[in-house]
Formats: C-alpha cells, sequence, structure tokens
C-alpha cells in the first residue's frame, strides 16, 4: 500500500519504534504539534496522523482540533496513558477516528490503523463513485506511486473495477491508456528533476523506479526526443537567458 502516515509524538524513541511497526506504509515525523500543522498547511498526501495526546507546546486535543478545523476529513487516530479514559473520551467527541493506550499493543494497533483507512477508503469511494470520480482516484494512485512498478491490475483493484473494465474507461476518459499515462508521469517527474536537481541521470532513474538505466534513458528519449542529459542541458541554457533577460 501506498498510504502516508503522520505520527506526531515528542518521544523520537517510540515515533522509531512506529515507524518499525509501520514499515507497510509510508511515515512521516513530527516532534509537536506546530511542526505537524506545518506540514499539513503544506501540500502532502497524508492520509492518517497517529497524534499523541499529551505533547508539550501544543496539547495533542488543541492539534487534534486545529486539524480538524483545517482538514476535516483527514483520519486521526489519539495515542492517550493507561488511565487516560477522559482524554479518549474527549478526543472522539472532537472527532478522532479512533484512540489506542500506551504502552501499545502492537497487533491491536495495526488492526486499528488498517481499519481505519479501510473506512476512510469507503467514504472517498461513497462521495464520489462516478466512473469520473474513479479515474481520478487511480490518477492521484499512479502519481503517489510513480515510483514503484504498478500493474493496470493494481489500480483497477484499488478503485474496485475489472482490469478489463478499467482499462476501457481510463482510456475514454483520459484520452490516454493506462501505461501511456503511467509513463508520462515518471518522465513529468524525471523532467523535474532534470531542471530543477542536481541528480544524477542514474540516481534519478532509480528514484522513478527504473532497475535499468539504459531502459529509462529509452524511454526519456521515446517522449521528449532528447536524451536527459541533452533535456537539462537545453533547460539549463534556457533558464540562463531568462535570467540575463531579467537583468537588462
Amino acid at each position: 500500500m501506498a498510504y502516508q502516515i503522520l505520527v506526531v509524538d515528542d518521544d523520537a524513541e517510540f515515533r522509531e519504534e512506529l515507524r518499525i511497526c509501520l514499515d507497510d506504509y509510508q511515515v512521516i515525523e513530527a516532534p509537536n504539534g506546530a511542526d505537524a500543522m506545518a506540514i499539513l498547511k503544506k501540500p502532502n498526501a497524508v492520509d492518517l496522523v497517529i497524534l499523541d495526546a499529551v505533547m508539550p507546546m501544543i496539547s495533542g486535543m488543541e492539534v487534534l482540533r486545529q486539524i480538524k478545523k483545517l482538514k476535516p476529513a483527514l483520519a486521526i487516530i489519539i495515542l492517550t496513558g493507561k488511565s487516560s479514559k477522559d482524554i479518549a473520551i474527549d478526543a472522539l467527541r472532537g472527532r478522532a477516528d479512533d484512540y489506542i493506550e500506551k504502552p501499545i499493543n502492537i497487533p491491536k494497533f495495526l488492526e486499528i490503523v488498517r481499519s481505519t483507512l479501510a473506512a476512510k477508503a469507503q467514504k472517498e469511494f461513497t462521495r464520489g463513485n462516478g466512473i469520473h470520480a474513479k479515474v481520478e482516484q487511480a490518477k492521484q494512485f499512479i502519481e503517489r506511486n510513480f515510483d514503484k512498478k504498478i500493474m493496470l491490475e493494481d489500480v483497477a483493484a484499488q478503485i474496485c473495477l475489472s482490469p478489463k473494465y478499467f482499462s476501457r474507461v481510463f482510456k475514454e476518459v483520459c484520452g490516454q491508456s493506462f501505461n501511456e499515462y503511467r509513463l508520462s508521469v515518471k518522465i513529468n517527474r524525471a523532467s523535474e528533476l532534470l531542471k530543477k536537481s542536481d541528480y544524477t541521470v542514474t540516481e534519478i532513474a532509480n528514484q522513478l523506479g527504473y532497475e535499468n538505466l539504459e531502459s529509462f534513458i529509452r524511454m526519456f528519449e521515446k517522449i521528449t526526443t532528447l536524451s536527459p542529459s541533452q533535456y537539462r542541458q537545453k533547460n539549463r541554457k534556457g533558464a540562463l537567458k531568462a535570467a540575463k533577460k531579467q537583468l537588462v
């Protein structure tokens, strides 16, 4: 799965323990509520927040209130102490999705995470179950997994369609086949990295999930008519010319 989880807790060792437990997910961390809100206010793909109820600076309950104001649909699990039933009740009243007591029971914790994410996916499906909404869900899944080898069958399963039907409607809605769109996402990402980063071509190929450098170069040339090195050189020259014009 490619769900992204934000863990908010002031205990660095505990955050690391949760990261290890959540190795099937993409995990990002925040040591306090202020950092968590800074992450959520920027463009992000966070699906679930795991939030400690008791933290310095800003309490977990206040962070819960701020998150629900900023992103009402974002799923949140509150972490409480064993003797903090009142906090757990307040959290649920504050529209947290669930809570779990510390020290955590790993199997129970993982089951709560799975069920919370499944409920979130079901709500999203219910809100937008038309074919256009399904295609948008598919596109988001492809974009969020640009660095992985995903097959048409994987995406079709995510949006509960048969592979054959999904393939047909995807092309009808997008004007591109699944494979064409998936490749365009990778090449667009590569183009941005070539223009704006100092990663080598090999490093970029690795980031995009290509095991074979020659395969990446061949695909890039097919789409852009330039090799990655030529594309980088051309675009950086163009940026330099634009900068010089501004100075004139």
